[in-house]
């Protein structure tokens, strides 16, 4: 009878032991689930665009007049030759 007393203790044993490991190792899955959970960045809003940047305000009509008066006393003077004339009056038309 030794011999089955001994046997059984010891599946006893190892049941439990099976047991609690299997316990364990759940809770420590779920606890680093739980920590992958709160370390994780949350979840994305959908995206949004921002409006456009606003158009550069158009320069008045007077500006505009003096700027290619100006423009046209430095060609007269020989400072801007016809190309450079021509490329700032463009700008100046086109701002």
């Amino acid at each position: 009878m030794g011999l089955l007393r001994g046997v059984a203790r010891t599946a006893v044993v190892a049941g439990t032991a099976t047991a609690v490991s299997n316990r364990v190792s759940r809770r420590q899955a779920n606890r680093w689930s739980d920590q992958q959970a709160q370390s994780a960045p949350p979840p994305e809003p959908e995206q949004q665009y921002a409006p456009p940047p606003p158009a550069p305000p158009r320069t008045d009509t007077n500006t505009k007049l003096a700027q290619l008066r100006e423009l046209g006393q430095l060609h007269d003077s020989g400072v801007l030759d016809d190309a450079e004339f021509e490329l700032q009056k463009s700008q100046i038309l086109n701002s």
